[in-house]
């Protein structure tokens, strides 16, 4: 089972950039960037509706569930 970060995804969507994103969230790009690419085990609900403010979205948005052997 694993868990699929789609942060990237959304913020090219958006055009928004990792500086930006990171400034409004309160942490650093280097932080983001891990996030950005699902080396994170875990994320603050604080941070996660930080981001979801910014880019104007849900959390379902950013995180998808993808079962063993599927994508």
């Amino acid at each position: 089972m694993g868990i699929e970060v789609r942060l990237a995804v959304i913020m090219a969507e958006r055009g928004v950039s990792g500086r930006a994103l990171a400034a409004h969230v309160g942490i650093t790009e280097a932080n983001l960037s891990l996030l950005r690419q699902g080396k994170v085990k875990g994320v603050r609900f604080e941070t996660l509706a930080a981001i979801c403010d910014y880019l104007n979205c849900q959390p379902g948005d950013l995180l998808v569930y993808r079962p063993d052997g599927a994508g």
